[in-house]
């Protein structure tokens, strides 16, 4: 069955930066199109960022020019690197494909 596994989350502080990684499993990963997807504390899901099998990426306004979204085919691992991050980008983050999506990984942003 499909297994996404996140991890790399953390405190941090505002104008820091994360690494965050999801270890994906049960599906053919390298022809999958993925996802990172946030839910902030009493908010509702919120989309980050996609990328193709063929590594088009595409991000939300809020985010974009401070994550990037990757790729590892040959290790199943998708990847969102943060920076400049701020107290508004405070969430639990998920990696999604199709309505799969894993336990997520708390990002916390605070002085």
């Amino acid at each position: 069955q499909v297994q996404l596994v996140e991890s790399g989350g953390g405190l941090v502080q505002p104008g820091g930066s994360l690494r965050l990684s999801c270890a994906a499993s049960g599906f053919t990963f390298s022809s999958s199109l993925m996802s990172w997807v946030r839910q902030a504390p009493g908010k509702g899901l919120q989309w980050v960022s996609t990328i193709s099998s063929s590594g088009t990426r595409s991000y939300a306004d809020s985010v974009k020019g401070r994550f990037t979204i990757s790729r590892d085919n040959a290790k199943n691992t998708l990847y969102l690197q943060m920076n400049s991050l701020n107290t508004e980008d405070t969430a639990v983050y998920y990696c999604a494909t199709g309505r799969q999506r894993g336990q997520g990984t708390q990002v916390t942003v605070s002085s």
